[in-house]
């Protein structure tokens, strides 16, 4: 339900950002949402796709995770909501990204830009973990061969899941060319990531 009295807008990035200081408390659920948003325009570059629209599903696609991390059925479900009674308009493939990209039975991502989302939510989890045992802890003090090393142990960034990133060959990426476009792209925004 839209609240009364605001008009259904298209929802752009000052406006998703808006949204994410009001649902989004945790500082490292922050970084990780520009992280995927970096990533996710970034192959949309690639493909010839929407940059915008695909950078959106990636700043806004874990908008409600405080709300659900007790009841992930919900998880993506209730961003959408959100995004909707806050007034703004999201179109069906973006709204199905968000919700897909948590693997609910009959949402298993399908499209592009699902998949694309699926794999990389993951992504920006091991990339900042592989940065943050080097001694700098900086990403600039790495490299997507470093990330790589750090990838086959199954023991690093457990939490990291390794099919849900292999999943980038579905879309027709290798695996070091996909962990290649997001470390570059999170290394463009390191200022932001802190990283």
């Amino acid at each position: 339900m839209i609240r009364e009295g605001f008009e259904v807008k298209k929802i752009t990035r000052d406006e998703a950002l808006k949204l994410i200081e009001k649902y989004v408390k945790d500082k490292n659920m922050k970084k990780h949402l520009f992280a995927v948003e970096a990533i996710m325009k970034a192959l949309a570059e690639r493909f010839g796709e929407d940059e915008e629209k695909w950078a959106l599903v990636g700043l806004l696609h874990d908008l409600d995770y405080l709300e659900t991390k007790s009841t992930f059925e919900k998880h993506g479900f209730r961003a959408v909501e959100i995004i909707k009674e806050e007034g703004y308009e999201i179109s069906e493939d973006m709204a199905r990204a968000i919700i897909s990209h948590a693997s609910h039975d009959g949402w298993e991502p399908k499209t592009l830009m699902e998949k694309a989302l699926y794999a990389t939510d993951p992504l920006t989890g091991l990339i900042v973990a592989s940065a943050l045992i080097h001694p700098a802890k900086r990403l600039s003090s790495i490299d997507t061969e470093f990330i790589l090393k750090r990838f086959k142990e199954k023991r690093f960034a457990a939490g990291a899941n390794r099919d849900q990133i292999k999943s980038c060959e579905e879309f027709g990426l290798k695996l070091e060319e996909f962990v290649d476009i997001g470390f570059r792209a999170m290394l463009g925004i390191s200022e932001v990531l802190e990283l």
